[in-house]
């Protein structure tokens, strides 16, 4: 159009051309509106095998999680050994209440989650709810014995029998099962991360929301690292805290009178924990793929990823050689790390938490009401910055001493620990332990965090009397029950 024509002129062609537009669009149909990100959440959960806070350092991308998002500094599991922690992990319940007590039958693994628990998890809560639901990698002890078998609860179903080697397993994919042997792609925690990958993008053209839970077995023992990551960090030696190599004062008699430590055993340690580092290369770029679509997709707006391990791992504290199933906090206190819409960024939170707190805190992201059966407390004020009035002081840990070790791939000897049947309570302030043996332990954590000076001899009787009396209310405690055991009289 030239700048000469007269202004009435353009206005009129203006009107004209407004007006065609508008009889041609109404006639034609009403356009479907656009797409909005779905009311629910979405969820993204990392579960790792072993994993201890020492291992953190070797993931920039899940120290990265730490700075987008919350870290929970005292988060617990009720029992440092694989299967009774991911039962409580899925159903929000203590083992006394979801009676998987151990990895192996008759008192756990596969075969005692199925008899009952299995069909309430957070899985058949959110698939009721319209969710599609993927499980990817490690489920329990045993079921690979039931190569066929998919668990109720899950649309999508990605679960090996085996692969503690990393390479060499079976997987059955939703019924179908397929062999992997030792081509470099069979590798399990990158095939677990392509299958995740693939699961999210086809999840993103849905409408229906969505939870996945990848669960590597690494670093669990072996520690197989990737075949690109296995030579790195050459000369890495295993940490050494105050608890090295130190014999606690007044131990239980399972822990009593060992010897120091050999040369032999301490470079085994660093071997292990070296082949440890290595193996959570793989994990963590896991993660940072996975946040990396999330982000590319803009699911990341609507979604929550959860980094945390189904138990620690002691590496030569009180002289034991690598293993867990103890109360300390190197086989208890595990990492958690949440990022999210409205999780407070770069932040972290000293509030007790436990495993039997994420099934109900998936439920609450997903609008549903957990049941209440469920033990744990859902998260989801404290993932947005909030701090609820009232909130437990203390936490149950419960372990019951494996009775059939063999075929169990977490079976240790004497010389890793492998203690009596315990009930334990942690708080902020002090570790309680009963032995079924009748023996006790108490540690006063402000001024002995490390749990290397038992003092239970030097309580009176009222203390004694109240930490039992609490420890019982705890280890029996149902449902809504165990959130007042859990708070003391004390608290506001």
């Amino acid at each position: 159009m030239r700048d000469d024509y007269p202004q009435a002129l353009v206005r009129l062609a203006a009107l004209t051309l407004l007006a065609v537009v508008t009889a041609i669009g109404s006639l034609a149909p009403p356009a479907k509106p656009a797409a909005r990100p779905h009311p629910r959440a979405n969820v993204v959960f990392i579960l790792t095998d072993d994993l201890s806070w020492n291992l953190v350092r070797f993931m920039p991308h899940v120290r990265q999680m730490q700075r987008d998002g919350l870290t929970f500094t005292d988060y617990f599991v009720t029992d440092s050994l694989c299967c009774p922690s991911r039962a409580s992990i899925f159903t929000g319940r203590y083992p006394h209440n979801h009676g998987v007590l151990t990895n192996t039958p008759p008192t756990g693994g596969f075969t005692a989650f199925r008899r009952g628990a299995e069909s309430q998890t957070f899985a058949t809560a959110l698939e009721a709810a319209g969710y599609r639901t993927s499980m990817m990698g490690k489920y329990l002890n045993g079921y690979e014995l039931h190569p066929h078998y998919v668990a109720p609860g899950w649309t999508d179903w990605q679960v090996p029998g085996g692969g503690y080697k990393g390479f060499n397993y079976v997987l059955n994919a939703n019924g179908r099962v397929a062999h992997f042997g030792r081509a470099r792609r069979a590798y399990l925690t990158d095939l677990l991360r392509r299958r995740g990958v693939d699961f999210i993008n086809r999840a993103a053209t849905a409408r229906a929301p969505f939870l996945v839970e990848i669960a590597t077995i690494a670093p669990h023992r072996p520690a197989v690292p990737a075949p690109r990551n296995r030579y790195d960090f050459p000369g890495l030696q295993v940490p050494r805290d105050s608890a090295f190599d130190v014999s606690p004062a007044n131990p239980p008699s399972w822990l009593r009178d060992r010897a120091p430590l050999t040369q032999e055993q301490i470079d085994g340690l660093n071997r292990e924990f070296r082949r440890r580092a290595q193996s959570v290369e793989a994990v963590d770029e896991l993660v940072g793929q996975v946040r990396q679509l999330l982000r590319r997709t803009g699911l990341d707006r609507n979604t929550y990823v959860v980094f945390s391990s189904d138990n620690g791992y002691h590496m030569g504290q009180r002289r034991l050689l690598a293993g867990k199933m103890t109360a300390y906090d190197s086989d208890v206190r595990v990492p958690l790390v949440v990022v999210g819409p409205g999780v407070p960024r770069g932040e972290a939170t000293d509030a007790l938490a436990e495993n039997v707190d994420l099934a109900p805190t998936f439920m609450r992201l997903a609008h549903v009401r957990p049941p209440r059966s469920v033990d744990g407390q859902s998260l989801v004020p404290l993932l947005r910055g909030a701090e609820p009035a009232r909130w437990r002081d203390a936490v149950l840990i419960e372990h019951h001493h494996p009775e059939t070790p063999n075929g169990d791939p977490d079976r240790q000897a004497k010389s890793s620990g492998n203690p009596p049947s315990y009930e334990a309570l942690r708080t902020p302030a002090e570790l309680y332990i009963e032995y079924v043996t009748g023996e006790r332990e108490w540690y006063e954590l402000l001024s002995d965090p490390n749990q290397l000076d038992n003092r239970y001899e030097q309580l009176g009787a009222a203390q004694r009397a109240a930490l039992h009396q609490r420890l019982v209310a705890l280890e029996n405690c149902r449902g809504a029950g165990c959130m007042r055991a859990a708070v003391s009289s004390g608290s506001p």
